[in-house]
């Protein structure tokens, strides 16, 4: 059973969204050209989010993906209120006070962020007073601590995670009146989410990472390659600084335990993580919110079960680990991606087949065929399904979508097979989830003559 073309299409555009900045926002000229994104689920519902908003009272742009497990609850959360906590750690004293005195005296409020959502990125309207409730308090207490300096943006990025995180918990903790809305506060908190997220403003990148979603820089040397450079490291057991730092936070009597066939207690991939209150809270605290929660909740095993060797908690945290970049005019875009892309791809083809779709210029390469022994058939091929390759280009008008077709579709000469594509978009659900995860990306591209203009007035 085979998708036509048209119908891989549909699949792979269904979530496409793109965003091209005014060349002047009306403050200063942006370095960001724009913005194209797109999720592939593989689980249903999708487990996925991303996020992606101008900061409207300081300057730059914040985008984030978002991956979720046990569930889809805590990424959701994140995915609609992590900005908000990260562009009220950013703003000045004077404008926390107007906000505040807006709020107090029934004013219209300043907006703080202008969002980019694609029709499908929802936001939950139920429980807007609830979280809105939790930030007031949070830039309450900034206003308090209020020292006149100006904040550092990686200082704002660690406190605004930190402090979310707390919030999910502590929302938990004292539940909520309504039954609908405490039965979500509960499944934001024992479900969990890793995020990575980008702070763009001029020439400063700023890179969030909690979990094992990833940032990547795409770089054009000057012979027209392209390269790729990290900006954030997996927190799992692949990671060996990680696996250190959690030792070095529980008593030598549980080094065994700690990590073990690779996970968290046995348990969890992420060594980071949003949510997850099992992997935070002691055991009395998680059977008295248990006991006291909904009966929908009583009724889920997961919440009742304890991981094993549960001594020291808590075992996970939600501090992001920040990286600081300064741009500079060969740095054309940046990926950032769920671990679903990774599985699938190195980051060196990720660079270069981004780089090539966006300077379109694939179609004029001579055919590589790397060390294999071809045939003149094999060549015909090859040259037929470049020039179907390049009419599929004129296809994608979006870069992570262009992605999500060579990570589903590759086949051993980088190109992608159609076949291929064909049977991973056409899994059964229970069995895709088999086959591959969730994939979200967001490609930004840069704009090199402000980054260029920018370094010069430095």
């Amino acid at each position: 059973f085979y998708l036509t073309p048209p119908q891989v299409n549909s699949i792979l555009k269904a979530n496409e969204y793109s965003f091209k900045v005014p060349e002047f926002d009306g403050k200063n000229v942006s370095s960001v050209l724009g913005f194209d994104s797109n999720q592939l689920p593989a689980n249903a519902p999708i487990e996925d989010r991303r996020s992606a908003a101008t900061c409207l009272q300081t300057r730059g742009m914040l985008l984030g993906v978002f991956d979720g497990h046990a569930g889809c609850a805590c990424a959701q959360a994140v995915s609609e209120r992590l900005f908000y906590y990260i562009a009220v750690s950013l703003l000045p004293h004077e404008t926390l006070l107007e906000i505040e005195n807006a709020v107090e005296s029934g004013r219209a409020l300043l907006p703080i962020l202008q969002w980019h959502k694609h029709p499908n990125d929802y936001f939950s309207k139920e429980a807007s007073k609830l979280y809105f409730n939790s930030l007031r308090t949070y830039w309450q207490e900034l206003i308090d601590l209020n020292s006149g300096e100006t904040t550092d943006v990686k200082e704002a990025l660690i406190n605004a995670f930190k402090r979310l995180d707390n919030d999910i918990s502590l929302e938990a903790q004292v539940g909520d009146p309504n039954s609908f809305l405490n039965y979500l506060v509960l499944r934001v908190a024992f479900s969990g989410a890793t995020a990575c997220v980008a702070h763009v403003d001029g020439v400063d990148l700023h890179i969030a990472n909690t979990g094992d979603s990833r940032a990547m820089l795409g770089v054009q040397e000057e012979d027209g390659s392209w390269s790729a450079v990290n900006l954030s490291y997996d927190h799992n057991a692949q990671n060996e600084h990680e696996v250190e730092r959690v030792k070095m936070e529980h008593p030598k009597s549980e080094e065994k335990s700690l990590v073990k066939q690779d996970r968290l207690l046995g348990l969890l991939m992420p060594f980071r993580a949003f949510g997850d209150v099992k992997f935070k809270w002691s055991i009395e605290l998680q059977k008295r919110v248990v006991e006291s929660g909904p009966d929908q909740l009583n009724d889920n095993e997961y919440t009742k079960f304890i991981p094993p060797n549960y001594h020291t908690p808590p075992y996970l945290t939600a501090e992001p680990e920040v990286i600081h970049h300064k741009l500079r005019p060969q740095d054309k875009f940046l990926v950032l991606a769920t671990d679903g892309l990774w599985e699938t791809m190195h980051r060196q083809d990720v660079a270069r087949i981004v780089g090539e779709y966006l300077t379109g210029v694939h179609h004029q390469q001579p055919i590589a065929v790397g060390g294999y022994k071809v045939t003149l058939g094999q060549m015909h091929g090859l040259l037929t399904e470049r020039r179907a390759r390049i009419s599929s280009v004129f296809e994608d008008q979006n870069a992570a979508t262009h992605l999500i077709r060579h990570a589903m579709g590759n086949n051993e000469f980088g190109t992608v097979d159609h076949e291929r594509l064909s049977k991973m978009l056409s899994l059964p659900e229970e069995l895709a989830r088999m086959y591959r995860d969730d994939i979200t990306i967001i490609v930004v591209q840069f704009n090199s003559h402000v980054i260029g203009a920018c370094q010069n007035e430095e």
